[in-house]
């Protein structure tokens, strides 16, 4: 069955003939072909219009849910594959629900629903082969039929609601479907994984709020739904609502914004299994109605995501740090559900590109990332083409159908947002070492920074256009988060030098000399025109804070000297804001490179081990278990920040874990896919020890280090064929070999 694709098959989009309201059956009867001996295998291909559940006499065809995900369907709609083999006999029935996920469901928080279509629908390819050779297909088509199921509505903002009492009494599925007009050129296989059950969370503490409601805590912030089994009277409802905290001791649902996170069961009077498969929520805490206390605590929350391998670990001595980490973890999990998003629970759930440019160095670590932004990256270059060369704000682009929002001029090329185009293609190549990934998007990669060019003042630099800047400086107003300290231009124009000499490197790697050369040469331009715009005499940067200072140093921007005399006024700064954070989204991920850099390793781990807000540790001690899109989106005093805008499930101001890997930790590429590895532990701060760990293409290497009345000890091993540079602070660097070191010797 190799080399057979949708494109080749005769399969067609049906859809039921008369609208059924939510997720409606789709149902074929498989008369398998006689006289040919046994069936040895059977393929099942497979994608929707909406969100799709199969099933073969009522087993699932396999693990995925939510399939087939969110991407650009305009240009990519994505099918699966699954082998069928042990569930196909002898007069077996292919069913399949199709439920409005992100097609035809609620989308983006300006309002609005049904965007890509109105019609639901499945497209199916079943091919079967038998002992003989001979070869039968089943698909897609007008002799299938339709009926109503026992989801009575279903949205990814809102919930799902099943009436039990439909599974014996709902129509047969005998209603006719129709063919719609679809463009089968559009399918195209997975790149990245599935969406999947990971793993399975207990109640941590039932009880009764003040006003007598009963709560659950499942004491981590995870994504996903709860599941449970139920008896009761015909009729009789259960409800859940979703929140990620509490406020005045009830569910907090002012962050959801108008995301109303509810899903509500209604009983069959016998036993009934509940698990609403067609929606997600973002949550640590349930409201639960219709339940006893005792029922309540014998719910189980799922945890859902792409099913992604975990790569990289990290521990040390302190365990606010430790925490931190796993808040990292978690939060890379629940937003890297089919695609990168921002958050997971409010109306909004998009695949913002500047939350990703900034993070993926640091999920490239956590998590075998590889294929997942892969297939993201495919739709940033098919909306991308699309727009001309601008690179949206997010992927898939959503907000192309919707209201354009009042606080934002009409969008073109943003620095950090646009920048994802060039920025995740080269972390990616940094950490896997593929080649093919970086040709498929170097168009992308190149359309970027030409399109950029085009947006230059007369100057040279990048101020003329609407920039997000420093997002969420924690000095800007709440309901103003792109009032930063940060002069935008001096944010934009730094990082365009940085895709600049990213795209130039690129163009040379995939021998693109003409390419390169004009990169290069821009870069150039690109620098010396930072300088006279924003460099004075003295060495200061226009608006003289921490985040231009940072962006300068570390995208490269400044001369040694240059860098030196800006690491002091970096440090300055740091020390004068008592330590705490005053980064936002562009300063905040490379502020404590920036730092270690110019030779202030103990300002970065002082930085990092603040406790008082804003820091990263003051969500820690208010006890987050995933990182926050505010540095304040909860207040000392406990309640939730006044901003329309906090979320408590956000990884971009996670992206310090990067240091945390290579400083802390001590393990970076030094040649793509860690070939070549550096190791290079920095300890600091009150660390006594630290272990890390990352399973690389080549074999898992490991660092270790203690530091005992001021001797420091370290272990690292690499892999079979891996080489490495142990470089510790004073001493001279030594070359490492596969196996197992230790210094001292």
């Amino acid at each position: 069955m190799k080399g057979f694709t949708m494109h080749d098959s005769t399969a067609r989009m049906i859809t039921p003939a008369t609208e059924l309201g939510s997720a409606p059956c789709f149902r074929t009867e498989i008369d398998l072909d006689t006289g040919h001996g046994d069936v040895v295998a059977a393929t099942l291909r497979i994608s929707s219009l909406g969100v799709h559940e199969a099933r073969i006499d009522g087993q699932p065809v396999g693990d995925d849910v939510l399939s087939p995900g969110w991407s650009s369907y305009e240009h990519r709609l994505r099918y699966l594959s699954h082998d069928v083999t042990g569930l196909l006999t002898a007069g077996s029935v292919l069913t399949v629900q199709v439920g409005n996920g992100w097609y035809r469901g609620r989308l983006g928080f300006m309002g609005g629903r049904a965007f890509y279509g109105d019609r639901l629908g499945v497209i199916a390819d079943l091919e079967i082969r038998f002992a003989d050779g001979h070869r039968q297909v089943v698909v897609t088509d007008e002799s299938w039929t339709a009926g109503g199921s026992d989801v009575i509505a279903d949205d990814l903002y809102d919930g799902q609601t099943i009436d039990a009492r439909r599974r014996t009494t709902a129509p047969g599925w005998s209603l006719p479907v129709r063919v719609l007009d679809f463009d089968r050129r559009r399918l195209t296989p997975y790149i990245g994984p599935a969406v999947t059950r990971q793993d399975l969370v207990a109640p941590s503490k039932v009880w009764e709020s003040p006003t007598g409601r009963i709560l659950i805590d499942f004491g981590q912030n995870l994504v996903g739904w709860v599941r449970f089994t139920t008896t009761g009277p015909a009729g009789s409802e259960v409800r859940l609502r979703h929140a990620e905290v509490l406020e005045a001791g009830e569910l907090g649902v002012r962050p959801l914004r108008d995301a109303q996170a509810t899903d509500r069961f209604i009983r069959s009077g016998g036993v009934d299994f509940f698990e609403p498969t067609m929606t997600f929520h973002g949550f640590r805490y349930v409201e639960v109605t219709g339940l006893s206390l005792a029922e309540a605590d014998q719910l189980e929350a799922v945890v859902v995501h792409s099913q992604l391998r975990r790569t990289g670990e990290f521990a040390c001595s302190d365990e606010l740090l430790n925490q931190l980490h796993r808040n990292v973890v978690w939060s890379t999990k629940g937003n890297f559900l089919d695609l990168p998003t921002d958050c997971p629970q409010r109306n909004e759930r998009l695949g913002w590109t500047g939350d990703l440019a900034v993070f993926a160095p640091s999920a490239a670590y956590l998590f075998d990332v590889e294929a997942f932004l892969a297939d993201w990256l495919a739709d940033l270059a098919a909306e991308q083409q699309a727009a001309d060369g601008l690179v949206p704000f997010v992927i898939p682009d959503i907000l192309k159908f919707q209201p354009h929002p009042p606080e934002f001029p009409d969008p073109d090329s943003t620095a950090f947002w646009s920048d994802a185009a060039v920025w995740v293609p080269w972390t990616l190549w940094e950490a896997y070492g593929s080649r093919d990934l970086l040709e498929r998007q170097y168009p992308s990669m190149a359309a970027h920074v030409r399109r950029v060019r085009t947006l230059l003042s007369p100057s040279g630099v990048w101020d003329g256009s609407f920039q997000f800047g420093d997002w969420l400086d924690p000095d800007a107003p709440p309901d103003a988060p792109a009032k930063a300290k940060a002069d935008p231009g001096v944010v934009a124009t730094a990082a365009y030098y940085r895709s600049l000499t990213t795209a130039a490197a690129t163009a040379a790697l995939l021998g693109f000399a003409e390419d390169a050369a004009e990169f290069g040469a821009l870069a150039e331009r690109t620098r010396a025109a930072f300088h006279a715009e924003y460099v004075a005499a003295d060495g200061t940067i226009r608006s003289d804070c921490t985040t231009v200072y940072t962006l300068a140093i570390v995208f490269g921007l400044l001369s040694t000297a240059a860098a030196d005399s800006a690491g002091q006024r970096l440090a300055a700064l740091v020390a004068a804001s008592g330590y705490r954070v005053s980064t936002g989204f562009a300063g905040t991920p490379y502020i404590t490179e920036a730092l270690t850099r110019t030779g202030h390793l103990e300002d970065a781990y002082r930085l990092l081990t603040e406790r008082s807000c804003p820091s990263w540790l003051y969500p820690v001690t208010m006890g987050a278990t995933t990182i926050w899109e505010r540095w304040d989106s909860m207040l000392p005093d406990g309640s939730v920040n006044p901003g329309e805008m906090t979320s408590f499930n956000h990884y971009a101001l996670g992206a310090v874990a990067d240091w945390m890997h290579r400083t802390v930790g001590g393990i970076a590429p030094l040649s793509p896919g860690y070939a070549r590895v550096s190791i290079a532990p920095r300890p600091g701060g009150a660390l006594t020890w630290c272990r890390s760990s990352l399973e690389t293409r080549h074999g898992r290497i490991e660092v270790s280090w203690t530091l005992t009345g001021g001797t420091l000890k370290v272990t690292a091993t690499l892999p079979p064929g891996v080489t490495g540079l142990l470089s510790l602070t004073g001493h001279p660097p030594v070359e490492l070999t596969e196996g197992t070191h230790h210094w001292p010797a």
